[in-house]
């Protein structure tokens, strides 16, 4: 009895230990919330006026870093296919001017290099421009060199290992500085928001919910995500989830729904729903990091280190933990001596174009899902983001990364409660930490980001029901964004289908208010050629009577 007596004693013990640290913790957060809301740096990033707080800005931060880290990897990744600055001279002998597109020793140690200088180009591009977004536009937008461009520089413009394209690396990346440059100077003009707010406000809304079903689909297959989707021969696309897949194609080889990352994965997203049902702080993470942590044991079905030569180096990187890398052959590489050539400046118009549409679409969509948008379409730091990505641009392309974008994961440092600039300033900081840690911040595996993505997608579906479905002029357009988008894979093609729709179904009215803008034209002139006439015939009469 007296036993029994102690041991709840002491278990109640335990649980007024832990029940007195949570207060105190909790009294601790609202003192530093309070104090830094105060301070300078919390009232030059109004953070009473946008009724956030200091720990709130982080969690959001670190919500939106871990969903966008995979770009570190991905970006150089995509890139590095091009070859970089790689050519036939870095071929082991006997080199021919094949040796770049069969294997080589040489050639392969000159591309691990080049990937190597790309993951430290995409941190230091992507830290510099999110930072300034932060400092200059005071908004929690995450920002990196963005998936479009990288494909478009490496599979079209240059070609695998530059045996393919009608363009160098180098001269890509002039193009692509140059595209900047252009950028920044339209956005200095105060051009790029009035191209925003030319966007009819349906194609806005539904621009957000395509973006959300892009990145959905972007989490579900396996090349960046839980694996569900993969490709079919007879229907594009199907269900897979398979535990053997074809590594080149990513076609299902056998074990349908029997692979167990994607079971993983799929425990990850019930983790984070289950936080946001719950409106637990932090849930964006939680099932990232469980993911992760699981993925790093070696010899399981789920890791992320296979018994695999590439496996086997994967993991002697990951156990650096700490490794930093300098920048050798991407940096300063830009080379201006071919713009006489017309492939160059179809190449700058695409770019240009495309990232016109697109780019601003993001960032207005973004703002709009923070609720920053005020009722005339205008939201406070709205000309100086524009500024800031048009300068990442530049910044990244002299380091030899591609086109610097808003990034559309901001929207899940949003849905943590990001409202100010200083989630952006974490958000760099994170970034910069990154390049001590990249060994670690590499290895987060695909199966454990793509839970995020699908929730991402499912909180940007929201702005549907503010899209007036009953107006076929409306509704069509919106759809036709939100379909392409997905579909076609490109955030562009969806904006761009969108707004052809809307423009030819209102053509009749354009085109009557048209008309009827001539017809009212011509009556005003008619009527004051009759003015000028009575006007003059009254002065002659009054010549004639005075004689």
């Amino acid at each position: 009895m007296g036993s029994g007596t102690r041991m709840e004693e002491g278990g109640g013990g335990g649980d007024g230990f832990v029940s007195k640290f949570t207060s105190s913790f909790i009294k601790m957060e609202k003192a530093l919330n309070r104090a830094f809301s105060k301070c300078f740096l919390g009232k030059y990033f109004k953070l009473e006026a946008r009724k956030t707080c200091f720990t709130r800005e982080f969690r959001a931060a670190m919500a939106t870093f871990l969903t966008m880290a995979y770009i570190i990897t991905v970006n150089a990744t995509i890139i590095a296919v091009s070859g970089g600055t790689c050519s036939t001279a870095d071929c082991t002998p006997p080199k021919s001017a094949d040796c770049v597109v069969k294997p080589n020793a040489g050639y392969e140690a000159c591309l691990a290099k080049t990937k190597s200088d790309l993951v430290v180009a995409t941190v230091v591009s992507a830290m510099i421009s999110t930072v300034a977004m932060g400092l200059l536009a005071n908004l929690p937008f995450g920002l990196a060199p963005g998936m479009g461009p990288n494909a478009y520089l490496a599979f079209n413009l240059v070609g695998f290992h530059g045996s393919g394209g009608p363009l160098s690396y180098q001269t890509a990346l002039a193009v692509v500085c140059i595209e900047g440059v252009l950028f920044l100077l339209v956005s200095a003009l105060g051009l790029r928001g009035k191209l925003a707010k030319l966007i009819p406000h349906s194609i806005r809304l539904a621009c957000a919910a395509g973006i959300g079903l892009f990145i959905a689909f972007v989490g579900l297959q396996s090349n960046q995500g839980l694996g569900l989707i993969g490709p079919d021969p007879s229907n594009l696309v199907t269900i897979t989830a398979c535990k053997i897949v074809d590594p080149v194609t990513g076609a299902c080889l056998g074990g349908r729904m029997q692979s167990p990352k994607f079971w993983l994965g799929l425990l990850g997203l019930l983790i984070t729903s289950y936080g946001l049902m719950k409106n637990v702080k932090g849930s964006m993470i939680y099932g990232i990091l469980f993911v992760t942590f699981v993925s790093w044991f070696r010899h399981t079905g789920v890791t992320y280190f296979p018994d695999t030569p590439l496996g086997d180096a994967n993991y002697n990187y990951f156990k650096k933990v700490v490794d930093f890398h300098k920048i050798e052959s991407t940096a300063g590489v830009l080379s201006f001596s071919d713009f006489n050539r017309s492939e160059v400046w179809v190449a700058l118009a695409t770019l240009f174009y495309v990232d016109v549409l697109a780019i601003t679409g993001t960032v207005y969509t973004m703002a709009e899902i923070g609720e920053f948008v005020d009722e005339k379409g205008n939201f406070e730091g709205e000309y100086m983001a524009y500024i800031v990505d048009a300068a990442g641009t530049i910044v990244g392309s002299t380091l030899g990364v591609t086109t610097t974008a808003t990034f559309v994961e901001s929207s899940a440092g949003l849905r943590e409660g990001g409202r100010t600039g200083l989630t952006a300033v974490f958000i760099g900081m994170f970034f910069f930490f990154s390049l001590f840690f990249t060994p670690l911040f590499s290895s987060v595996p695909p199966w454990a980001i793509g839970s995020s993505l699908v929730l991402v997608g499912v909180m940007m579906m929201k702005v549907v029901k503010d899209i007036d479905w009953n107006n076929m002029k409306e509704a069509v357009p919106a759809f036709a964004t939100m379909l392409l988008m997905p579909l076609t894979y490109s955030i562009a093609n969806g904006i761009i289908g969108g707004i052809g729709l809307h423009i030819a179904l209102n053509f009749f009215d354009y085109a009557s208010g048209t008309i009827k803008w001539f017809r009212n034209m011509r009556r005003m002139v008619v009527k004051e050629q009759n003015q000028v006439s009575a006007t003059t015939t009254a002065a002659v009469d009054s010549t004639v009577e005075i004689i």
